[in-house]
């Protein structure tokens, strides 16, 4: 989560930062006289950019100046974000102004340390030469040589020596204690009296850090609506949009998919809605609660693919939410997958105005068609921005296993067994054909799970069995430590199913990867698996029949529903490689590729991307180079996303200033990936590409 300015400089406070003093106001405050004198500047506190060239930061010299601007401030939207709180700080004298930051990078994989000569707006024009980008080490430390390099970079006089290389190291102990993801300081000033000054900041807390506790705050955080806190606070990732179609899904790809399926049809989504995989009666209800009550939205689309959500449980929980009433506007339910006839029987049942069932998304397309007249069909405009030019190192990783381990000989260790998903997968997996050997969970030594023994640790395990590959089912705090017993005890291939591993424990762990002789899918993977031959992890088995297409993608619920299409269309699938839609991915889809470059079975690759990061340009890049040259078709969910929300998991994000879907999917072009803009187009172009192909 971004925090505003004020929060901002709190947590850089307590990180003992020294802040300018300042002070908090809302439209209540419009009438109470400051506590220090004029001149002030004034800010509008909003998560998002652009503050200062909307409008949201202004200078005043006198209380008769402040007042208007006060309420000129709590006028605006900046961004579409109302203003509801600002900051008031005495105007400092400032002689110069530069850039600090330190942040965690998804493209290198590290912690950087950025400085800039210029400052404040200027930063982001700043030539080369004003900027300096170092790579920390890790585990995170401030090394002096570090902020000793930082502080010649800015020129800054001998006698800030100190002062700077202390702040600068508070900068990055915050970012590393806090499990901050961004610490910046825009503009740090020199002032004329020769001291540096924090003048604005930005943090963004990583929401899954330990301690971060956002999920479970049941007060409102800044600049969050009431819709937003409801919510967080019952476990849905709620995004609010400008259309009038209301949407929920299971999963965040296939809810960002459910989103450019209304835009294409010219029925524009109102919102994002991510029920995740437990869609119990209370959460359906919270979410049913916020779409009817959107006096925007018109009708309401419910796109589910059920794989381990079971959609004839979601048809309990939907009629316990609705109370056995009619929905209060129309109601469209697509279910498919698992439970998806027994749920829509169940729905039936219902028999109330205002629900439609189907089980196809063109079906629930031509219902909200006709339940919205007046809705004009016309494509999806993307943002026609040029592609950007991207550098990463892409050489092949040394003593990587190849061979994907999905047989039925391939043994297979369970991390945390014993916990209800271990057990639930352990014996989905066994019933599936896959050789689980053994299990490991501390202290539950001795235990037997399925059939499979239990021990104490990864390494009581390998003195008993070989182990090709280890599954991980433990809870996010634990993540970290089992990975790195499964990397030290050098396992060939770990498969991390957890969702919700922090960013920065997961820059440690691809450190600690570069020089292992394992290869790590995920974390937050559905796993991998073979038709009638093997799974590892939670893929349900129903969609997937043999053939010779691979899927490699970034979310779980697409794969499932791609599958299925392909299923029904006969076109089989050889391999699915589920990397993970984190931003930190111990498997690219770039390296997914390469592991399939020599995969006879596969004869084609259906790539399943999503918006954020640059995992599919850097795959484009590997083909256009001609080291791999099976043909590939491309879909990316999320393209009719806004920039600068984030939808669902951490990797689903569009930098406000980068480069946008068109970019990327241009960069897909120009290496010969053949995308689809709906799912329903995937089958006829796998079909086309097999034809030429064969």
């Amino acid at each position: 989560m971004r925090l505003d300015e004020h929060d901002s400089k709190i947590v850089l406070e307590q990180a003992g930062i020294p802040q300018e003093q300042g002070v908090l106001l809302t439209p209540d405050d419009m009438l109470k006289r400051p506590p220090m004198g004029p001149p002030w500047i004034l800010k509008a506190l909003v998560r998002s950019g652009g503050r200062s060239e909307a409008g949201g930061v202004v200078r005043a010299a006198s209380e008769e100046a402040l007042k208007p601007e006060l309420k000129r401030l709590f006028s605006l939207k900046i961004n579409g974000e109302a203003v509801m709180r600002a900051r008031l700080e005495p105007l400092a004298p400032v002689v110069r102004e530069m850039y600090l930051s330190c942040s965690l990078s998804r493209e290198r994989g590290k912690v950087l340390l950025t400085t800039s000569r210029t400052g404040y707006l200027d930063v982001d024009s700043a030539c080369s030469c004003d900027l300096l980008i170092q790579e920390l080490p890790s585990p995170l430390a401030p090394d002096e040589h570090h902020l000793r390099t930082a502080f010649f970079h800015l020129g800054l006089p001998r006698e800030l020596s100190d002062p700077f290389m202390e702040l600068a190291a508070k900068l990055v102990c915050a970012v590393r204690d806090r499990h901050l993801l961004l610490a910046e300081i825009n503009p740090l000033a020199l002032t004329t009296d020769g001291r540096l000054a924090v003048l604005d900041a930005k943090v963004e807390v990583d929401d899954f850090a330990p301690g971060a506790g956002l999920a479970s705050m049941e007060t409102a955080l800044p600049g969050e609506s009431e819709d937003e806190r409801r919510a967080r606070v019952a476990g849905l990732s709620y995004v609010r949009l400008d259309g009038f179609v209301g949407t929920l899904a299971n999963g965040a790809g296939m809810a960002m998919a459910s989103m450019d399926l209304l835009t294409a049809a010219g029925l524009p989504p109102a919102n994002f809605l991510d029920v995740g995989g437990d869609a119990d009666p209370a959460r359906i209800r919270t979410a049913f609660d916020i779409l009817f009550h959107d006096d925007q939205i018109k009708a309401v689309l419910v796109n589910l693919y059920g794989g381990i959500l079971s959609c004839e449980k979601t048809a309990f929980a939907m009629i316990e939410a609705l109370g056995g009433e009619p929905p209060s506007k129309p109601l469209v339910v697509r279910m498919a997958g698992n439970g998806g006839a027994a749920g829509r029987e169940i729905l039936s049942r219902l028999d109330v105005p205002n629900l439609h069932l189907a089980a196809e998304t063109d079906a629930a397309l031509g219902l909200l068609h006709a339940l919205t007249p007046g809705a004009k069909l016309e494509r999806c405009t993307l943002n026609q921005q040029p592609p950007i030019s991207i550098s990463w190192s892409d050489a092949p990783k040394p003593g990587k296993p190849r061979k994907l381990p999905v047989d039925k000989t391939s043994p297979i260790l369970v991390q945390g067994i014993t916990g209800r998903q271990g057990r639930l997968h352990t014996r989905l997996m066994l019933e599936y054909g896959t050789n689980v050997v053994a299990g490991v969970t501390p202290f539950k030594g001795g235990e037997c799970v399925e059939g499979a023994p239990v021990y104490n640790s990864v390494e009581q395990a390998l003195r008993e069995h070989p182990v090709e590959a280890s599954v991980i089912f433990v809870p996010a705090p634990k993540a970290k430590d089992a990975i790195l017993e499964a990397i030290d005890n050098r396992i060939p291939w770990v498969i991390c199913i957890t969702e919700g591993v922090p960013q920065l424990e997961m820059i440690e762990i691809m450190d600690r990867l570069r020089d292992a002789p394992t290869r790590l899918i995920g974390p937050n993977s559905p796993g991998l698996l073979a038709p009638r031959a093997a799974k590892i992890g939670i893929l349900p088995t129903d969609p997937f029949t043999p053939g010779p297409v691979a899927i490699v993608s970034r979310s779980g619920t697409l794969t499932y529903e791609a599958a299925n299409r392909l299923s029904t269309a006969g076109l089989g699938q050889s391999v699915c490689i589920g990397v993970g839609g984190d931003p930190f991915m111990g498997t690219t889809l770039a390296e997914a590729l390469d592991l399939l470059a020599d995969h006879e079975p596969t004869k084609a690759v259906l790539m399943l991307g999503e918006i954020g990061g640059t995992a599919e340009e850097d795959a484009a890049r590997r083909i256009k180079q001609g080291r791999f040259t099976k043909p590939v078709i491309g879909f990316i969910a999320g393209r009719s996303a806004p920039p600068g929300k984030r939808f669902g998991h951490a990797g689903a994000i569009l930098d406000e200033q980068g480069p946008g879907v068109a970019a990327k999917l241009e960069t897909m072009r120009q290496a010969g990936v053949i995308s689809g803009a709906t799912l329903s187009e995937l089958p006829e172009l796998v079909k086309s590409v097999l034809s030429t192909s064969l």
